[in-house]
């Protein structure tokens, strides 16, 4: 698993340095209907929100798996009790 891991984060993290290298040009976002507005590099204005929204999709997934934890622990405990009780008697 840490192998995948490598094989596939390594080019990805050079994927974003080449891209963050590539578009560093600054860009403008008017924060309608705000009087101001804010100068980024273009590639902050991509890499930014799609971190956010990986951040976001891993923190659902890992809150609805939360209760299917919690009730394996629950059942752990349980077996593990059983098994204690019968090794006793």
């Amino acid at each position: 698993m840490r192998l995948l891991a490598w094989i596939i984060g390594l080019p990805l993290a050079v994927l974003v340095t080449v891209f963050a290298v590539a578009n560093r040009a600054e860009i403008r976002f008017d924060l309608w209907p705000l009087p101001f507005g804010v100068d980024l590099p273009a590639y902050l204005a991509v890499l930014v929100p799609l971190a956010l929204g990986l951040a976001a999709g891993f923190l659902l997934g890992w809150a609805s798996g939360l209760r299917a934890r919690l009730r394996a622990g629950s059942l752990r405990r349980q077996l593990d009790a059983i098994e204690k009780n019968q090794s006793q008697a």
